[in-house]
């Protein structure tokens, strides 16, 4: 068996893991709620206006300002959605799986046994860091 069909093997086996699972219910409940996406079509032309504006030589200011406080509160209506926060949690979790995939397979592609190899994930904090994998 080479490679290539190990490693279709391994997306499909990654389309069995609940994490996988867990992201498609949630984002195909988001594409189901008319709302969200009302909210979020409505930051996408905030985001437009803002950039339309922001292109000018001479941009307004005021406008600028005003398109980016109601950016921030449409924002922070979508955040609040709980369809959204139900999506944000799946997607960490995906997230997280793929990283531990990709830092297993880096581990083994820098020598390290694929057995007992273990990722480390990165905690963001670089001051105590010997330096990423």
């Amino acid at each position: 068996m080479d490679i290539i069909e190990l490693t279709r093997q391994l997306g499909a086996a990654i389309q069995q893991e609940e994490a996988y699972k867990a992201f498609h219910a949630a984002k195909e409940a988001n594409e189901k709620d008319d709302e969200l996406n009302s909210l979020i079509d409505k930051i996408q032309l905030i985001h437009m206006s803002y950039q339309h504006e922001a292109a000018k030589d001479d941009a307004n200011e005021e406008k600028l300002a005003a398109y980016d406080k109601e950016f921030s509160e449409v924002y922070k209506e979508v955040m609040s959605n709980p369809r959204m926060q139900a999506f944000e949690q799946a997607k960490q979790g995906l997230d997280s799986l793929m990283k531990t995939i990709t830092g297993i397979l880096t581990l083994s592609a820098q020598g390290e046994d694929p057995a007992t190899c273990e990722y480390q994930s990165c905690g963001g904090d670089c001051s105590s860091c010997g330096g990423c994998a």
